[in-house]
């Protein structure tokens, strides 16, 4: 987790920086990267600070194990090069999730067709010429890596004859249109001015002191018709309303929101596709939606459909209704890393949105597609598992300036699952192919088992594997698998295992003393009421067949395959009303929003959210 350096750091020291002849004072092995930068920047004329700047906000100075990040960068000065990163998915193309999912209009299965990476993402060449090596060095050397990001600033400068740096860091971010390079420099000279000290993943201590009374340009700021904070780069790419034959229409639907329906969710989604190719998708009338796209680069976002309107993105209808839905360019499991860029401009995005709309800043609204329910029984095996296990929850709410865990007391009933990000690592398979062991890397998934042991079997997920079978190891197999910043119902503790309630069952995870993987937490939980032993578990809150108008078909209030029996406690998300949202045609005279007298409440219930009936349970303060 990033820290502040306190101000008090000697002006010497900062002046040093500036200039780029500060060196680290102990020559131990946890700083030979702080020594690495000191000397490309020595190397190539580059102020060390400048240096650090860039480096931190394209991978906070880690070397993610040599893989590529979600735009082919490389190391930690994010040289790309697509040739060995690879050719991408599409988005939406895989499963047999319905994004729009709703019951009332036939399924939606878009192709988007190959998906070939931009050809712009070829940094490491030059970098390579320049710094008098080869591709293959740049990519898996962390202290070359660093040499081949100072040439390249270095050329840059030269090229801009300029007298500041600003010009020059603009230019790495790759980004083609302005703002977008200015809003990456910003940044930058961001963390110049507040200074970072942190861990990298791979055990360096680095830090950049602050320097105070750096000068940054005044920009234009975003155009009028898109819904953004101010101090990020936006655009405006239209998504298509558009009518197609056969009583068809694309790509979203128009809405009223939030005054005709309040606006509970964001929801986290990858592209699985590089930016050119997925913003094409986007204005497909023929294709799905989504609210924004963010590129890895540089942070730039494009909105496509406005907040009030409803998009096709999430695969369960309910939660497409009430949500806005965020695309991130990168995969899920393809080995990759989201930049600092990236985090940074979504989460000013998510803070904004909100602000805005009243949306809580917590892990039961602000989820990943990963945690959207199926809608019926036979939707769960197709739902998607995006943004994935090697998001960084924890750091994207520091960001957010809502960070998860540590605020319950010791022995609470509820605990926040919150790993050390780059200590944890899950021994995944399949990011490169089917039982194919994953690169170790960080990740913010705890795995559950049946018993407090390591050999025990994982849990059984019922709605992922209808034949009952453990869950697997596989990457995109959440049947047993918690979230950091989730909050769950303790149901035993034995020695340095933890068991929480989970699907109906107990879970079972290590959560030694000295290296805690869940910390205590407030909150709320769910219980059923005196006299009831199975409540029944839903993946929509839909009103009561009483509240539907003559012309509007009723849909149905379909359970899910689990069940929350007596005795079972589950983390409180709020209670909601009962809502459905009747638009199946292009006329939008015809839609309606049904609210019913029905009231749920939204439940942790399994790496997905889920709801109960409020008639069904009890509401309990867990402490």
């Amino acid at each position: 987790m990033s820290r502040p350096v306190p101000r008090t750091v000697a002006v010497a020291a900062a002046l040093a920086l500036l200039t780029g002849l500060a060196t680290p004072a102990h020559a131990d092995t946890t700083s030979q990267r702080q020594r690495d930068f000191a000397a490309a920047a020595d190397e190539f004329g580059v102020p060390q600070n400048v240096l650090l700047g860039v480096s931190y906000l394209e991978s906070r100075w880690d070397f993610n194990g040599g893989t590529p990040s979600t735009s082919a960068g490389y190391g930690p000065m994010h040289l790309t090069d697509v040739r060995a990163a690879g050719v991408a998915t599409s988005h939406h193309d895989e499963g047999t999730e319905d994004p729009r999912g709703d019951d009332a209009r036939p399924a939606l299965h878009p192709q988007a067709g190959p998906v070939a990476p931009p050809s712009g993402l070829q940094t490491v060449d030059e970098a390579a010429q320049l710094a008098g090596t080869d591709a293959a060095t740049l990519r898996t050397d962390a202290k070359q890596n660093i040499r081949g990001g100072a040439a390249l600033l270095a050329k840059y400068h030269r090229d801009l004859g300029a007298q500041d740096w600003y010009g020059a860091v603009a230019r790495y971010s790759g980004s083609a249109g302005t703002a977008a390079a200015q809003s990456f420099a910003d940044e930058v000279f961001d963390t110049l001015r507040t200074g970072v000290a942190r861990t990298t993943d791979d055990g360096q201590q680095v830090s950049l002191s602050p320097a105070a009374d750096l000068p940054v340009p005044a920009h234009a700021g975003n155009p009028a018709d898109v819904e953004c904070p101010r101090t990020v780069a936006c655009e405006s790419v239209p998504a298509p309303y558009q009518e197609l034959p056969g009583n068809d229409y694309g790509n979203h639907d128009l809405a009223d929101r939030p005054d005709s329906q309040k606006i509970d969710h964001i929801v986290i989604h990858d592209t699985e596709g590089y930016w050119d190719n997925v913003l094409k998708m986007a204005q497909d009338p023929t294709y799905v939606s989504w609210h924004y796209t963010i590129r890895s680069a540089d942070g730039l976002i494009a909105q496509h459909v406005p907040a009030k309107d409803v998009a096709w993105h999430a695969g369960n209808w309910y939660v497409n209704a009430k949500s806005i839905g965020i695309e991130h360019e990168g995969f899920a499991a393809k080995g990759t890393w989201y930049t600092e860029a990236m985090y940074r401009s979504s989460a000013k995005l998510v803070g904004y949105l909100s602000r805005k709309y009243g949306i809580p800043l917590d892990r039961a609204h602000i989820i990943g597609h990963d945690n959207v329910p199926g809608t019926t029984p036979a939707t769960i095996p197709g739902m998607h598992w995006d943004p994935g296990p090697y998001w960084d929850w924890s750091h994207y709410f520091d960001l957010l300036g809502a960070p998860l865990g540590g605020f319950g007391l010791p022995g609470s009933s509820l605990v926040t699952i919150d790993p050390d990000f780059a200590k944890n690592q899950p021994a995944f398979t399949g990011c490169d192919g089917p039982g194919t062991a994953c690169v170790p890397r960080g990740s913010e998934a705890v795995i559950l088992h049946s018993e407090p042991s390591e050999s025990a079997p994982l849990l059984v997920d019922i709605g992922l594997h209808p034949k009952g079978t453990a869950s697997t190891m596989a990457v995109d197999d959440v049947g047993s698998r918690v979230a950091t910043g989730q909050r769950y119902a303790v149901a035993g503790v034995s020695g340095d295992w933890t068991a929480i309630w989970y699907l109906g069952q107990k879970g079972w995870f290590h959560n030694p003393r000295a290296a805690r993987v869940a910390k205590p937490a407030i909150g709320w939980v769910v219980t059923p009421k005196p006299g009831i032993a199975s409540v029944p578990v839903f993946g929509r809150a839909y009103p009561e067949p009483a509240a539907y108008p003559a012309a509007v078909p009723v849909q149905a209030i379909t359970p899910l395959p689990y069940t929350l029996l007596a005795g079972q406690k589950y983390s409180s998300g709020g209670t909601v009303g009962s809502e459905y949202y009747y638009a199946t045609t292009f006329d939008v005279a015809d839609h309606v929003v049904v609210k019913g007298k029905l009231k749920y409440v939204q439940i942790q219930f399994g790496h997905r959210i889920a709801f109960v009936k409020a008639d069904d349970v009890r509401i309990l303060p867990a402490f």
